[in-house]
């Protein structure tokens, strides 16, 4: 007992000490996000079979955000968003020189991904109905399972381009990003990395990594992954329980967006084999959101 006592103890130390729920309660705060002194004021169910551009934009030319047609190791376009079966689908898939001439622009043949964003691109952060400052923001979702990919639920706003030391004015907040489809040698599979970006990113950029936290056998189950925005901290939550907590850089206190995205690691629209050899991945491979909820 004593010997068992003793094992508990270190693993305890060890999640505290760099940040890693272990998944068996004993991270010291792990404690269940309290939503009683909040309401919903906003959500996506994706009950429909398409898109609601009430809500969510699309377009994958957002000038505010100064994105184009590349995106990393692969593309991002509207025809991998999708709307079926109660959930929202944002598909990888590979697109041949044909399908990318249609496009035109600057897209070509290559692996092809999306995202969708609350920015409306020809409003300003201040005016636009769904940025939002503080509350509890929830996603839930299955990653998606593929090599050299992946999948966020993330939150920004212009400013956090803004160089002046800190990411008061504007902070990009990543929920969770995942990144470790199948496990190797580093161990990756079933973790999530939850991260804070700020000054830009250029050679100014600061970046402050949260943790790596595991979430429920992620690329086949339902989780959900939370963020409670406070003007003075964010706390992050896996399933409801409490992953980490911190106000590094400053805590933004401007109204911010909401993004859900599938990338492909590599640049210039080439795959990064040192990620994953991409080309190994089923034809299915998505990643799956059941909803977004927003409580203030």
């Amino acid at each position: 007992m004593k010997f068992l006592n003793f094992l508990i103890t270190i693993l305890v130390v060890i999640s505290s000490i760099f940040r890693i729920d272990l998944g068996y309660g004993m991270n010291p705060k792990n404690k269940e996000v309290d939503l009683s002194k909040y309401e919903l004021v906003w959500s996506d169910e994706f009950d429909g079979n398409e898109l609601d551009h009430n809500k969510w934009n699309d377009n994958q030319n957002v000038n505010t955000l100064h994105w184009g047609a590349v995106r990393n190791g692969g593309y991002w376009h509207k025809d991998m968003i999708a709307v079926e079966d109660g959930a929202l689908h944002i598909k990888t898939r590979y697109v041949d020189e044909e399908q990318a001439a249609k496009y035109g622009g600057d897209y070509k043949a290559g692996w092809y991904s999306g995202y969708v964003t609350t920015l409306d691109s020809n409003k300003d952060d201040s005016t636009n109905p769904d940025t939002f400052l503080y509350g509890y923001f929830e996603c839930r979702c299955i990653l998606p399972a593929g090599e050299g990919l992946w999948s966020a639920f993330w939150m920004m706003n212009g400013q956090v381009y803004d160089v002046n030391g800190n990411g008061i004015d504007g902070t990009e907040i990543d929920v969770f990003e995942s990144f470790g489809y199948p496990d190797g040698e580093k161990k990756t599979a079933d973790l999530i990395s939850t991260n804070l970006h700020w000054d830009g990113y250029g050679e100014d950029h600061q970046h402050y990594s949260v943790g790596r936290f595991y979430a429920n056998n992620p690329y086949e189950e339902y989780n959900t992954y939370g963020v409670e925005w406070t003007p003075d901290e964010y706390i992050f939550y896996i399933n409801g329980h409490e992953t980490a907590r911190t106000s590094k850089g400053g805590v933004s206190q401007n109204p911010e967006n909401l993004l859900l995205s599938v990338e492909v690691a590599g640049s210039n629209g080439v795959p990064s084999l040192s990620k994953g050899d991409i080309t190994r991945n089923a034809d299915n491979v998505d990643f799956i959101v059941d909803y977004v909820r927003v409580y203030q």
